[in-house]
């Protein structure tokens, strides 16, 4: 299944709402197809909000008949561990600890945990153990606030 085009077919009804998709996941769990929206919004996203928009998706996915067969849809907040996907997250998170995990090793090793200073020329800058580190971001397989840490 094409993520990138449910992105692009719910993108305009979340703009509508007020709302960003933080991420999107197509899995399969026990024979079932399962499409999982990570939203949020200015505030953060309420279970009410989260129930219209499941709606509101839902509605707009089989008029549009975007998946084949049956699915599960799932609508949530991002949680305490955010994914950071987007310049834009890189950006806006900059002084919160994450954790970056590569595609491939840089320095011998693909995890860092550290704080997000920041993106700029297509790289996410880290902080780590008192070492500044940069990431392209094509490079970097996965990237979240780490909530547990202390800033």
């Amino acid at each position: 299944m094409d993520t990138s085009a449910i992105e692009t077919l719910v993108e305009p009804l979340l703009t509508q709402e007020g709302a960003e998709l933080v991420d999107l996941e197509v899995l399969r769990e026990r024979g079932r197809q399962i499409l999982r929206f990570y939203l949020d919004k200015t505030g953060g996203i309420s279970l009410d909000d989260c129930e219209h928009l499941s709606n509101r998706i839902g509605a707009l996915l089989d008029e549009a008949d975007a998946v084949a067969g049956s699915y599960v849809l799932e609508v949530s907040s991002p949680g305490l561990d955010r994914v950071l996907k987007k310049e834009k997250d890189f950006v806006r998170f900059a002084g919160q600890a994450v954790v970056v995990r590569l595609k491939l090793p840089q320095d011998g090793r693909r995890n860092f945990k550290g704080i997000l200073a920041g993106f700029s020329d297509g790289k996410v800058k880290v902080e780590c153990e008192g070492k500044p580190f940069e990431f392209p971001l094509p490079l970097i397989d996965e990237a979240r606030l780490d909530y547990r840490a202390e800033v």
